[in-house]
């Protein structure tokens, strides 16, 4: 059950045409299956859902759920985080991204 502020979703890179050859590394060193979303994103279900990107960053980003988005961006901003990407939709919801203190990147997702 989705739960708000925990960790729901990784998204990891698969940037360079990569996607073809990291789906099949992760189907045979550990038996994974994944769904394409058009020719730029796999998503997998292993415990902790996510996807791979062709036209992300090298860096994995931990996405968090929310059950009201624009509550969790203001509390974001309050507690001192910036808002790196606004709300923005994709298939299956909307989202934004944002920057703790240490400056890692992190996403928040809504249904």
């Amino acid at each position: 059950m989705r739960q708000d502020g925990k960790l729901d979703y990784l998204e990891m890179s698969a940037a360079g045409g990569a996607l073809d050859s990291v789906k099949a590394f992760y189907s045979a060193a550990f038996g994974w299956s994944f769904t394409d979303y058009g020719p730029s994103y796999a998503a997998f279900e292993q415990g902790l859902d996510g996807g791979f990107q062709t036209e992300s960053a090298a860096k994995p980003l931990p996405i968090l759920f929310s059950t009201d988005l624009e509550r969790t961006l203001a509390a974001v901003e309050e507690a001192g985080g910036r808002i790196v990407r606004p709300v923005f939709e994709f298939p299956g919801g909307r989202r934004f991204h944002f920057v703790d203190p240490a400056g890692n990147e992190l996403a928040v997702w809504a249904e």
